[in-house]
């Protein structure tokens, strides 16, 4: 029973054990309102990680220092004061301009924010105040990053990603967290199964489906959720991801040829029509990767009932 316990943030018998928060919030509004001081702390440090996370997003893919120099307008590069970088405040107390030079600020940098202090939200409510939230929010937070990072410039950062499988191993030994073997072959399993399917699809269309990125991504999500997970990791990612090519397909990118792909829905349909719009229409896979992890990491029992039940 232990050992089945470790393999998975849930109690022995396929029974998702409830937070100390969760079960606080079903014992009335006074016991959850007793909380709210923890919840207000989680989406703080979330908030200010997000901040982290812009200038990663906006330096990675230049390759630039994350550290130096300090947060600075990009345009006119003047220094960001620390009352000018508070997590969603500044933001609009500024306008949503640079303070110096009136420059837009892109809404990304709240919405980053918010985000990531909802995911550390999340965490805390589904994990409670244990080494396992603070392991899922440090995941989520990484597959945050990496999804702004793929959609903007269609690569996925090794400088992430293969952190992410160290981390995903080592943390496979603290408690309420995947046995270690099993986060071994979920590196395994999930590097070597999307290396094939990219294989395999570059090999039947003629050009490139999908970067090694998306491998190396593959193996963190196996590190940190153990190899049970990569099946429905990588069938909601292919869904989805397959959903949106097609419908992109259709409405930009093959005309009247791209909508018979999709009235018909059928891979000889689409494999041959697929080599002539590839390059116009690649869509990053990393993100529909990163949903696939999210929804397997907290809904197990919907993406993996093989696992739970």
């Amino acid at each position: 029973m232990e050992q089945r316990s470790r393999r998975r943030f849930a109690e022995p018998d396929g029974v998702v054990a409830p937070s100390p928060v969760a079960r606080s919030a079903g014992d009335g509004p006074a016991a959850a309102a007793a909380d709210w001081p923890l919840f207000a702390l989680a989406f703080t440090v979330g908030a200010c990680i997000g901040s982290f996370l812009n200038v990663c997003i906006h330096r990675l893919p230049a390759d630039e220092s994350i550290v130096r120099p300090g947060s600075h307008c990009p345009r006119c590069s003047t220094p960001i004061a620390w009352y000018d970088n508070l997590p969603l405040v500044s933001w609009a107390w500024l306008g949503a301009r640079c303070r110096a030079c009136r420059a837009r600020i892109p809404a990304r940098y709240p919405l980053v924010e918010g985000a990531t202090g909802a995911l550390a939200l999340l965490a805390l409510a589904r994990f409670g105040a244990t080494p396992a939230a603070a392991v899922a929010f440090a995941f989520s937070a990484a597959l945050l990053l990496i999804t702004f990072i793929d959609l903007d410039h269609r690569f996925i950062p090794d400088e992430v990603s293969l952190p992410g499988v160290v981390v995903g191993l080592a943390s496979a030994f603290l408690p309420g967290r995947v046995a270690p073997l099993d986060a071994l072959l979920g590196v395994l399993v999930g590097g070597g199964l999307l290396w094939s399917v990219a294989w395999g699809y570059e090999r039947w269309t003629g050009v490139e489906g999908m970067g090694y990125g998306d491998v190396k991504l593959l193996a963190m999500i196996g590190a940190f959720l153990g190899w049970q997970a990569v099946p429905a990791v990588l069938v909601v990612a292919s869904l989805t991801g397959s959903l949106a090519g097609m419908t992109l397909i259709a409405v930009r990118g093959g005309g009247r040829g791209g909508r018979r792909v999709v009235r018909r829905l059928g891979p000889r349909a689409f494999l041959p029509f697929a080599r002539r719009v590839a390059r116009r229409t690649a869509i990053p896979f990393g993100p529909f990767l990163a949903l696939g992890a999210m929804l397997a990491l907290y809904l197990p029992d919907l993406t993996m009932p093989w696992r739970v039940g």
